[in-house]
């Protein structure tokens, strides 16, 4: 698991160009990192493509921090 959140804290930093440290459990993407949703779709696509699964684009709108793309990317790589 906490290989997993400093694999999805690399991916974000690199998307959203913000600093690995910046990124937080708890730090919300759109209020406090400032991401968009094309960032968002950016992200999703990039642990799709590393992990091999795959997430509809339904739960974007729950991709609200890191702690939730955890969260979301464990349960689909249990289905997997």
């Amino acid at each position: 698991m906490e290989n997993l959140e400093k694999e999805l804290r690399s991916i974000i930093a690199e998307i959203t160009e913000i600093e690995p440290e910046k990124i937080t459990m708890e730090a919300r993407f759109v209020e406090d990192l400032g991401m968009d949703s094309m960032m968002a779709l950016e992200i999703l696509a990039s642990i799709e493509k590393k992990y091999k699964i795959q997430i509809p684009e339904s739960k974007l709108m729950s991709l609200l921090s890191l702690k939730d793309t955890v969260n979301l990317t464990t349960e689909y790589l249990k289905q997997g």
